[in-house]
């Protein structure tokens, strides 16, 4: 039983019961095998692909198959998870989350989603910015030839959908990364420190919250002659950290007077060491699920941006200069939004369900 439980990773959880895991595990060893499969052709011909995006792609392949075996290998069989009380508070936490069937199904379609975007040189048939004979192949309808369509310029919109994913998936996750970590120190520090510094840092917040934040990224954005996709990057994350701040700030006043950050100062150790070390990890929990939902409010806003043409540059896919490149053809080739709002629409969806799953699953009093 444990040697096909690691030659087919998930058959082992689904044997057990425990059906929707097991079809996650297993639907993402079959994604990565077909990649695996396809990678010879990518590779090899007239077309054939290099470059470090194909080198990250073969490793994806390496680190996920060998992670799905071993996965399979510990997991598929083991008695471990099955009314036995988690022995750690992060087994606890994933206890909780396993029992929130839409969660567990957000957390298996944007992992896909991610793994998709890693894999994207070996799965996409074209280079996103290939474009076919223009006379015989724009405004094609999706097909076996071409699964999703293709647009205006003949080019391949299963390609430029999956390579569009890296870039807005990739800013979503670098810009909630950047808001949290500025957002928690400034919140932490204000918090702990009082007085006026308090005062001066939550004044700013507050200005910083009165100002319309489109307005501030649609000028920001427009000041700028050239556009990158780290600098979507930086104005994004440097105009969203005002919640977590105040978030982080408020956690931080309930924590400072603990019995243990008064044990941390008759120590003598300092103010850096009892925020990082002491204070922000007892304030993550609130901060995780906040990072998670602000993922994929980046997504909505990068793709308005990108909409508007002040995203990241053509001719780079993101799914938001998609949208804005069909809206011509809605009544004639509607595939061209359909498919890059609905990958919009599962992904927001899909982190946002992940999202709500996790605060409950964080949250002692949720049982």
């Amino acid at each position: 039983m444990r040697r096909w439980t690691a030659l087919l990773p998930g058959i082992g959880w689904i044997l057990r019961g425990r059906v929707l895991q097991g079809l996650a595990l297993l639907s993402a060893w079959v994604l990565v095998l077909v990649a695996a499969g396809l990678a010879p052709d990518r590779l090899g011909g007239e077309d054939g692909r290099s470059g470090w995006d194909v080198w990250l792609a073969l490793i994806t392949v390496g680190v996920a198959l060998g992670g799905l075996h071993l996965a399979a290998w510990c997991w598929g069989c083991s008695g471990k998870g099955d009314g036995e009380p988690a022995r750690t508070q992060l087994g606890e936490i994933w206890r909780r989350m396993r029992e929130r069937r839409l969660a567990m199904a957000g957390l298996w379609f944007i992992s896909l989603m991610y793994l998709a975007m890693l894999l994207a040189p070996l799965l996409a048939p074209h280079e996103p910015q290939l474009q076919l004979d223009i006379v015989n192949n724009a405004l094609q309808a999706p097909s076996s030839t071409h699964l999703l369509g293709t647009d205006r310029y003949a080019r391949d919109l299963f390609s430029r959908l999956i390579y569009g994913a890296r870039v807005s998936l990739t800013i979503g996750l670098l810009v909630a990364a950047l808001a949290v970590t500025v957002g928690a120190l400034v919140g932490a520090v204000a918090g702990y420190l009082g007085r006026w510094i308090d005062g001066v840092s939550m004044r700013g917040v507050d200005m910083m919250m009165a100002f319309p934040r489109l307005v501030l990224l649609l000028t920001l954005l427009a000041l700028v002659e050239t556009r990158s996709w780290l600098l979507v990057v930086l104005v994004l994350g440097l105009t969203g950290w005002m919640d977590v701040a105040r978030l982080v700030r408020g956690q931080v006043l309930s924590l400072r007077e603990q019995e243990f950050v008064l044990a941390a100062r008759a120590l003598g150790l300092g103010r850096a060491r009892i925020i990082l070390r002491h204070l922000l990890p007892n304030a993550l929990a609130p901060v995780l699920v906040s990072a998670t939902l602000m993922v994929g409010n980046t997504i909505l806003v990068e793709a308005g941006l990108s909409f508007l043409g002040l995203g990241v540059p053509p001719p780079t896919p993101t799914w938001g200069t998609m949208v804005e490149g069909g809206r011509s053809y809605l009544m004639t080739a509607p595939w061209i939004t359909t498919f890059p709002g609905l990958a919009i629409m599962l992904a927001v969806v899909s982190i946002n369900l992940v999202g709500d799953g996790l605060r409950d699953a964080l949250d002692p009093k949720s049982g």
